[in-house]
């Protein structure tokens, strides 16, 4: 854009080191890799479908990732039929910084099913998921990872101010 300014910012980092960002850096598309390991750095996500009538469903689920498995639990209900119905799902992950105009995105598109095997629930709750809000008849659902992609934002500076001191 004429007459724009480009903005660097230099930043430290908690690890002892110095980042410095462009706020003309383009959004980043991450790799199959890259995505899987932000996975588990996060602990909510959103899974969604289309409803038969049209509509988009997303409904907020908290997961763990076991192996390239996303697992979450839930009863009765839309998430579980569309599952049964052995629809494809997509599901959503993402963390953002406002303060440093900042973050991340990861998107999943796979089959669910039912988890129902005595010895694969013990292995499930040993990963610790648990539900925020209690469940009658709780049921895990395995969404294997068909295709994944992901996009992030570098950091940018948002409404704090940095100054770098001497080292």
């Amino acid at each position: 854009m004429p007459g724009r300014r480009r903005t660097a910012v230099t930043l430290w980092i908690p690890n002892d080191s110095w980042v410095t960002t462009d706020r003309g850096c383009a959004i980043e598309s991450l790799d199959r890799d890259t995505c899987l390991a932000l996975l588990p750095t996060a602990s909510i996500g959103r899974v969604g479908w289309v409803t038969p009538d049209g509509h988009a469903m997303i409904l907020p689920v908290n997961f763990v990732l076991d192996g390239e498995t996303i697992v979450f639990s839930t009863g009765e209900g839309d998430k579980l039929d569309f599952v049964r119905e052995g629809r494809v799902l997509t599901f959503e992950v993402d963390a953002v910084e406002p303060a440093f105009q900042a973050g991340w995105s990861v998107l999943v598109f796979g089959t669910a099913e039912m988890i129902t095997g005595p010895a694969q629930i013990h292995r499930i709750e040993q990963l610790h998921l648990a539900p925020w809000a209690p469940l009658r008849d709780r049921v895990f659902i395995g969404l294997s990872v068909h295709e994944i992609s992901g996009r992030r934002l570098p950091l940018h500076p948002g409404k704090i101010t940095f100054v770098r001191q001497s080292p």
